[in-house]
């Protein structure tokens, strides 16, 4: 079966097709034929060997995918054909998302959103559950304000939407060229983008706001910009103290990925235009290493999708 992976890590082209056994699911576990796997900076850290993996090669990344169910195990909602999209664990002997076939478990999976395609439902639940974890963990109250730094991006742009969808005020950054799109996301005030986009979040509250979601991975330069006792979500690995009563939440998908609950409510937000699917670009599933190359360059607005065809 094919596989995009790695035999050893670096670079974007140590990306290759690999040839690796076709999956059967075990009770409880669903076989998905991948129509299509979104490209996550996520990706990019397996790829490049920032994670410790304790098996052999090849390593597979991904960690969104959709198709149709192709195989299912004892026990599970699902039957042959249904169109689905999942959350998936690269960090695992069976690797990710990037493969014709997967097996994951049944609480990973919820439907397609009505009206969506695959290269569209595939850009969905891992950022969507990450920004919905982020603002849980924040657990603020309507009418509060919450800033969100890389706004523009995939995580960013599904937690202004679900800030939103929470009524909570919204404070985001963006560039220039940015600005109408975090503001069209819903954003209700906009400032520049910068390492001093503390200072301009400050000017715009300055109270300093009650919770921050840094998916711009500003860390210590966000934090001027919270409130006294209030709140920064981050989504990649910091030990920052923060001081003046901020508490600091470490936001990790991976605990998540078996609320089926929280997937398919974000599934019937996609429905219902809470949120919109990106899509930046498609390609197909050999190209995975340009892929990479376009994500790490910076600039894509949306997810750039890989295409596995059917």
């Amino acid at each position: 079966m094919r596989a995009i992976g790695v035999m050893e890590f670096g670079g974007p082209e140590k990306l290759q097709v690999v040839d690796v056994p076709e999956p059967h699911p075990g009770p409880g576990e669903v076989r998905i034929r991948v129509h299509a796997a979104a490209v996550n900076p996520t990706d990019t850290m397996l790829r490049a060997g920032l994670r410790r993996l304790e098996w052999p090669p090849p390593y597979i990344p991904g960690m969104d995918a959709a198709g149709v169910v192709s195989e299912v195990g004892e026990g599970v909602p699902w039957k042959v054909g249904d169109r689905v999209m999942a959350v998936v664990t690269p960090v695992r002997p069976g690797g990710g998302a990037y493969a014709d076939h997967i097996v994951v478990p049944a609480e990973s999976v919820v439907r397609m959103p009505e009206g969506a395609d695959f290269f569209a439902a595939s850009t969905l639940l891992m950022n969507a559950l990450t920004a919905r974890l982020a603002l849980d963990r924040l657990a603020l109250e309507p009418g509060q304000t919450v800033a969100v730094t890389g706004a523009a991006g995939a995580f960013g742009g599904y937690a202004v939407q679900l800030a939103k969808a929470d009524g909570l005020r919204v404070v985001a950054d963006a560039s220039e060229a940015d600005e109408d799109l975090v503001r069209r996301l819903g954003a209700d005030v906009v400032v520049r983008r910068g390492d001093d986009v503390a200072e301009r979040i400050r000017a715009a509250c300055p109270q300093g706001v009650d919770g921050l979601a840094d998916g711009a991975l500003l860390h210590d330069l966000a934090v001027p910009a919270v409130r006294d006792n209030g709140g920064i979500a981050v989504v990649r690995h910091w030990d920052g103290e923060p001081g003046r009563g901020i508490k600091v939440h470490r936001i990790l998908v991976t605990e998540a990925l078996g609320d089926t609950a929280a997937l398919d409510r974000l599934r019937r937000q996609a429905e219902e235009g809470v949120l919109t699917l990106r899509v930046a670009r498609v390609l197909p599933a050999e190209q995975a290493a340009e892929a990479h190359r376009l994500l790490e360059a910076g600039g894509v607005r949306g997810r750039l999708v890989l295409d596995f065809g059917s």
